[in-house]
């Protein structure tokens, strides 16, 4: 496993100043850095309130899957969701900061930045068919780090389960229902400045969540995903957003007229 201390995300990897969006309000949470990535973990809930991490797409690697699930030893095992809540059952360890994004550089780096994605402070559970949705969760998650891997460009991509206080008890957790996703670029703009660009994602696994204190999650069910006005993950998440919000590549028209864009697969993605 590798080790749990590094940088963590840089807000100015774009060339453009970008503050890691935190929670609103007085929410206390643990700031975690890891190799190009930083999780905001809620210690309350157990469970990420942010993640952030930097993805250049010119040398992303494709490795072969190392590490081991474990604890991280900076944080009270009290304050994370570990093995106990994804034991036999039908719940995924989902990464929240996926396992290839900071995987770039050289191969010695490229490999410690995979392995860290494996501190269960990065996990959320997810119903399995819901993570491995080859045309949603995993679907848009791919088409974000084709677009890097093709266009050799940099992105910073932000996810995270949306904390409300009504999700389903289980386990002595509460299993979040919806996750987020936002993802933002230097794009240049006519004069030829670069401007910044993003694009926000809400992926709903509620259907497939039983109520309180079920033995197991549902082994099927409907999930759905929608392309989102960014403000309004902001005031789903209670996050503050920051520039991402003004940032967003839906235009105020086309969020007027179709305001959450549900998605079949990864064709219907605007970026």
């Amino acid at each position: 496993m590798a080790d749990a201390t590094s940088d963590g995300y840089d807000d100015l990897f774009l060339g453009i100043p970008l503050a890691l969006p935190r929670p609103t309000g007085t929410a206390d949470v643990r700031a975690l850095a890891y190799p190009r990535f930083t999780v905001l973990l809620d210690p309350r809930r157990r469970l990420a309130a942010v993640t952030a991490v930097n993805i250049d797409g010119a040398t992303l690697r494709d490795l072969p899957r190392t590490g081991d699930w474990s604890l991280d030893p900076r944080v009270p095992a009290a304050e994370q969701t570990g093995p106990e809540v994804y034991a036999r059952n039908d719940l995924d360890r989902g990464h929240l900061v996926r396992r290839r994004d900071p995987g770039w550089g050289t191969v010695a780096e490229a490999r410690a930045a995979t392995e860290a994605t494996f501190f269960y402070t990065n996990a959320a559970p997810q119903a399995a068919v819901f993570n491995q949705s080859k045309d949603l969760w995993l679907g848009l998650e791919d088409h974000v780090l084709h677009h890097a891997e093709t266009t050799d460009q940099r992105l910073s991509v932000f996810t995270a389960p949306v904390l409300s206080p009504d999700d389903p008890a289980y386990r002595g957790i509460r299993v979040p229902r919806r996750f987020w996703k936002i993802a933002a670029w230097s794009e240049p703009a006519p004069g030829g400045e670069a401007g910044l660009a993003a694009a926000g994602f809400v992926l709903d696994q509620t259907d497939m969540i039983p109520p309180d204190d079920a033995a197991a999650v549902a082994r099927l069910g409907s999930f759905r995903t929608f392309q989102v006005p960014i403000a309004d993950i902001a005031d789903l998440a209670g996050i503050d957003v920051g520039a991402l919000a003004a940032a967003d590549v839906m235009s105020a028209v086309a969020a007027r007229h179709d305001r959450w864009r549900e998605l079949s697969s990864g064709a219907g993605i605007r970026l």
